[in-house]
């Protein structure tokens, strides 16, 4: 489903990535782990197109995903879960959870949205709250159903577990489960090991840029 060769970033003469390849099969979790600094971040926004790709290649699906403009890559499925959230906080949950499908004119909209309902039931009571008035952890939710809209075959998540409490934890859990189990492929980057490794089929380590374990 996506691979990375050896992926190179700089910006302003700094390196940021040192050659970074790693592979996630289809249908499968991927954890990347690192401490903070070490490049996952930075991983998953050149995946998204958001930074520049100095060396190296991505491969998506088969096809070569390196020149595609950013604002192309999530009509190919791939959703996006920021560690910073980076809702609208004047919309309301449900308005911010069908962003990405207004911005790419998908035709599914109401059936992918119902979809997300399903998987985290807790995003419909709050679907018509401003979601600048939700918890840290509420907002959480949102931007990983956020990315569930627009990730109909991959989702890229910067971590989705830091601070939250034991029972928003395990409700992306039990989303993320279900959404391996309807055919989507998960590339997950946290800082600690533990939720990755109960969920992921394999586990990247992260250091200074450069995958140092596997």
């Amino acid at each position: 489903m996506l691979r990375l060769e050896d992926v190179g970033v700089a910006v302003r003469r700094i390196t940021i990535l040192r050659g970074v390849s790693l592979e996630l099969p289809a249908g499968t979790v991927v954890g990347l782990v690192g401490r903070n600094g070490a490049g996952k971040t930075t991983t998953l926004r050149t995946i998204m197109g958001l930074m520049p790709v100095t060396r190296g290649r991505i491969w998506y699906d088969g096809a070569e995903l390196t020149a595609v403009p950013a604002h192309r890559r999530a009509s190919l499925g791939i959703g996006y879960m920021p560690e910073d959230r980076r809702l609208v906080p004047v919309l309301t949950v449900q308005e911010n959870l069908l962003l990405p499908a207004w911005a790419n004119g998908f035709a599914d909209v109401e059936e992918r949205l119902e979809t997300v309902y399903g998987w985290m039931p807790g995003l419909r009571a709050m679907a018509q709250r401003p979601a600048g008035q939700l918890s840290g952890g509420q907002q959480k939710l949102v931007a990983l159903g956020r990315a569930l809209v627009a990730g109909s075959r991959l989702l890229l998540l910067d971590e989705p577990f830091e601070g939250l409490a034991p029972a928003l934890a395990d409700q992306i859990g039990d989303a993320l489960r279900e959404a391996v189990k309807q055919g989507r492929s998960v590339l997950l980057a946290e800082s600690e090991h533990h939720r990755v490794e109960a969920l992921a089929d394999r586990v990247y380590v992260i250091e200074r840029g450069e995958v140092v374990a596997a």
